[in-house]
Formats: structure tokens, sequence, C-alpha cells
């Protein structure tokens, strides 16, 4: 079945004329399908955390529907991986889409049928099985943005794509409170997302293309005479999975720091994301609409704070990826502790560190994404992101999801935020060594070749 998704083969090049006009209108188009493409993924990625508080009145514990709720980060980690690596070898205009949709029928089942929402091991499976799906979505983008933008436009532009995060993430409430207004049932969190999710595959498979050779085009390196210091024809060469893990991903020390320091950043990230509808229901008395415009508030606070993140990542930091991540961690830390000591009855402080929480996580999650891209040659960019979304997912997200979860339901809430403002804390620790490691690779890199 894989041959489906098999790159394109290599056109004859067009005129020298058309060369440029050509490739202005595909990268726009292109960036449109992978951005919007990748939204849609999170339509139907952490919907199910709209439902909790509705299966919680059901009878279900926090922490059991933390576990079954984990099942999307354990496969999605695993998925990441793996697909990152088929994914190098794969035609994105297919692959996307293909994930996109099969991820959405599993919440459309969800939705309707009932036994599949009757019991924890159920939902765990299924949600693993969406989990799955989601790891199609990420390689084929960071693929894409590889071979269409070179590496001195690429930290813009995977800053401003990562806004997808936000975007699509921001829109399961709002979808969620429209299915209440017209059909009052509790379920329309699985599948109004769904059904969204499904309309924009077939507008991302619309606009995307595979690498630019396919559409009679040279590679972005010849096109914008933007050659990296270790650049040489076999870069444009398919490489082996056996070719991509040993040669780039497992000796690969810097890479290994940054997947490492993943694991806390989602830990924090979800934890505050995942349980909100739960927490500020439950502890802060919020009503179902004002919980879900936090919700909304967190993930569309992250598109300026990708965005200035990626800025001071290439200007006031001039590069250092790490440093940048520590700027930004030990706030996103510093706010989580307000947020969890402000007492009920302040709803807008709770709105407030919610909306600065969401400013701040994002931007070292892109930094995580952007770095795994810079740290690997085009052909191995997918897997290097898959690696470092398989720490992230598996260790940080299930952190979130289960352990936060079984850690409320015994020691409170209280016990909830300690592990997760401890996450913060080791996730500056880490990004303080990938600072220093970061550091002393660009001297290397620099002697190396004489730069």
């Amino acid at each position: 079945m894989l041959h489906i998704f098999k790159p394109a083969p290599h056109q004859p090049l067009v005129d020298a004329g058309k060369t440029d006009p050509l490739y202005r209108k595909l990268r726009w188009q292109i960036f449109l399908g992978i951005f919007f493409g990748y939204a849609a993924y999170y339509l139907v990625r952490k919907n199910f955390a709209l439902a909790m508080p509705y299966l919680v009145e059901q009878g279900f514990s926090r922490g059991d529907l933390g576990f079954a709720l984990s099942g999307i980060s354990i496969a999605y980690g695993f998925s990441k991986f793996v697909m990152g690596a088929v994914s190098d070898r794969s035609n994105p205009r297919f692959f996307l889409p293909a994930g996109l949709i099969l991820a959405a029928t599993v919440m459309l089942l969800m939705g309707f049928v009932p036994w599949a929402t009757s019991s924890i091991m159920v939902m765990f499976m299924l949600l693993l099985l969406c989990g799955w799906f989601q790891g199609m979505g990420w390689p084929p983008c960071g693929r894409t943005m590889v071979h269409w933008w070179s590496q001195k436009e690429r930290g813009r532009v995977v800053s401003l794509w990562n806004c997808a995060h936000n975007v699509g993430g921001g829109i399961p409430p709002l979808l969620f409170l429209l299915g209440m207004a017209w059909f009052n049932d509790w379920k329309a969190a699985l599948y109004m997302p769904a059904f969204g999710a499904i309309v924009v595959a077939v507008f991302a498979f619309a606009l995307m293309r595979d690498t630019p050779q396919s559409c009679g085009l040279p590679p972005i390196e010849e096109y914008k005479n933007d050659y990296p210091p270790d650049y040489d024809a076999n870069h444009e060469q398919e490489l082996s999975a056996k070719q991509i893990f040993r040669q780039y991903i497992l000796p690969n020390k810097l890479l290994w720091y940054i997947a490492l320091a993943n694991v806390f950043i989602y830990l924090l990230r979800y934890g505050i994301l995942d349980w909100s509808p739960t927490y500020l229901k439950e502890v802060k008395h919020f009503t179902l609409d004002k919980s879900s415009w936090a919700y909304f508030l967190y993930e569309y606070a992250g598109i300026p704070g990708t965005l200035l993140c990626g800025w001071m990542s290439d200007t006031v930091f001039r590069g250092n990826r790490g440093a940048t991540g520590v700027f930004f961690m030990v706030l996103v830390t510093i706010t989580t502790v307000i947020y969890w000591l402000n007492p009920a009855g302040n709803p807008n402080v709770d709105m407030a560190c919610m909306v600065i929480i969401g400013f701040l996580i994002y931007g070292p999650v892109m930094l995580i994404g952007l770095h795994a891209l810079e740290l690997a040659p085009k052909k191995a960019a997918g897997t290097a992101a898959g690696f470092t979304g398989l720490f992230g997912y598996l260790g940080g997200s299930v952190a979130a999801s289960a352990i936060v979860g079984y850690t409320v339901d015994y020691f409170g809430w209280n016990g909830g935020f300690i592990i997760m403002i401890g996450g913060g804390v080791l996730a500056v620790l880490l990004l303080i060594l990938t600072m220093i490691s970061e550091n002393k690779h660009k001297q290397q890199l620099m002697e190396k070749y004489n730069v």
C-alpha cells in the first residue's frame, strides 16, 4: 500500500523565465496546504478533553479518562517517529490528507456509536488508533518545508507555519459550542471537529505538491543560492531508513538533548491544556462557555507568541534556539505557578494566566521542531522531527494525560500542578544544556568549513 505515497518523479526543468514566477506561486499555494492541513489535525487530536467533564459525570474517574486520553499520545509518539521515516520517502500531497481523514473517521465513530464511549479500554483503543493516524501530519509538513524554503528563510517560515497548532487547536471548543447549540449533545465535541477535518483534507490535497523537482523546478538551494556549509549532491538523493538512523539520528548528541527537553515542554503544554476544562470547572467554578473560551484563548495566544519567539530566536538570540527556549520556559513556569495559586473567584486572573501560558509555551515547541530540521539533511528531516516528537508525546504528553490525572485523583490538584511545574523547571535545565552544546556545535562547524 505504501507505493501509493511514493515520491513524485522529477519532471523536466521549465524554461528559465518561468522558474521564478512558478516557484513564487507554488510556495504560497503549498504553504496554505500544509498550514491548514496540519491545523485540521488539531481539530481531532485533543477534542476528547472537551468531552471529559461529561464523562466524569457519567461515573468515569479523572485518572481513567487521563489514561484513555494518553492513548493518543502513546500512539502518536511512536507513529510520528515511524511515519517520519516513511514520509521521508513519500509524497506529502497524499500522505497528509490520508492521515487526516483516517483520524477524523475514528472521531466520527466515537461520536455516533454508543459502544465507542462505553468503557475506558474501548476509548483507549480508539484513541490509540486516532493517535497513530495523527503521526501522518507533522512529518510530511517538515519534508515539504525543507524542500521548498532555504535554510536562511526557514526560521520565519517554520514559526509562521507552527501557528497552525493554535489555529486548529482553538477551533474545537467553538465547534463544540455550536454543536451544543444545534443538537444539545455533548458528543458534538467529538463529531463536529471530525466533519471539519475531512473538509480541510480535501482542500489540502488540492493545494499541496511534492518536491520542486517534481514540478520541473531546481532544488531550493540552487534557486535561492543558499547552500548549507556541508551541502553536496548527495543531499538531493533519497536515503534508506537504515542510512538515516545510522548516519544522522542515533549519533547526533544535540538531537538527543532537545528530544529530552521536549518531554518536559510537552508535559507542561498538555498538562495545562488537557486538564483546563476539568480544572476550571471543578476548582475555579467556570461555566461551559467560560472554560471553552479559556481553552480557545490559550491556543490563539500562541500565534503572536510563536511569531515573537521565531523573531527573537533569529535576531535577539542570533539563531541560538536553546537560549531562546530558556527565556520562554522560565516565564511560562512562573505564570503556571500564578495560575495554580490564584484562588477561586478571580476569573480574570485565570483567563490572563491561560492567555500568557499559551502565548509563551508554543515558542519552545516550535523551536524544538525547527532545531530538529536543522540538525539533519533535508532527506532525513521528517525522521529527525519524528525523533523529538517520540520523546515529547510518549514521555511528556502521556505524563500530562495519565500521570497528572491519577495524581489529581490521589493527591488533589496541588499534586498535579507540582508535577507540571517540576516539568517546567527540568525543561529549563535541559535547554541550558542544549544552549551550551549548541554553541560548541556551531563553533566546530565554523572551524571545519572555515566559515
